[in-house]
């Protein structure tokens, strides 16, 4: 059985809501974070990455979200999440799958440039291109929504579970508010958070979760 290693307020919740989504079986591991919002020794030491997801499976230990959650769909779940290689949306899957990480980079950056005395509002270079990049995510993004209900294809995919993070709790370390102003991504988050598995994914790993 595959064990997820879950630190609180984290990427982990994707794994727990594929999980459900496909009705597997699992077990959650809690980790809760320090005072200073880091991860503790004992989840670190599980991969040397350090980083909220990592997941065992009999002598496998995996990190990284994006990985993890193509394994299980493919290994666990008959790839019915995934896109095969042969499907006519393939591409849009792999660059969907890829395009989270994105808004996580963009964010750390921005934090990096404020802690180091930077003000992100004073316009001059480095400020310039972080905005032209961000700006570019959200409109790829909004464009993709206007023209599908899903990011990777027709239906709901791993894409959709890799998305929905950077779209609600990364706003709560400072990543740009959903709302009217991305009336097609608003209307998307609104539309995935209806679904069965994700509701219950968060009421048990969620961002307000609590350890059981």
């Amino acid at each position: 059985m595959i064990t997820i290693h879950h630190l609180g307020v984290s990427q982990s919740d994707r794994v727990v809501w594929l999980m459900e989504e496909l009705d597997l079986a699992y077990e959650l591991k809690w980790y809760g974070r320090g005072d200073d919002f880091l991860a503790p020794d004992e989840f670190r030491a599980l991969h040397p990455m350090g980083t909220a997801p990592i997941i065992t499976d009999g002598d496998l230990v995996m990190a990284e979200s994006t990985a993890i959650v193509e394994y299980v769909s493919q290994r666990y779940g008959g790839g019915t999440l995934s896109v095969g290689v042969d499907d006519a949306a393939y591409p849009h899957y792999l660059f969907w799958m890829q395009f989270n990480n994105n808004f996580q980079s963009i964010l750390f950056m921005k934090m990096a440039f404020q802690a180091g005395g930077g003000d992100i509002n004073e316009p001059n270079q480095i400020t310039r291109v972080l905005k032209r990049r961000e700006d570019g995510l959200y409109i790829c993004l909004e464009q993709r929504l206007g023209a599908s209900d899903y990011l990777a294809a027709d239906r709901f995919t791993c894409a959709d579970i890799m998305m929905m993070f950077n779209l609600t709790s990364l706003e709560m370390l400072g990543a740009r508010p959903i709302g009217d102003a991305l009336p097609n991504t608003r209307d998307y988050v609104a539309r995935i958070s209806a679904r069965p598995a994700y509701q219950k994914a968060m009421a048990i790993a969620g961002p307000t979760a609590n350890p059981p």
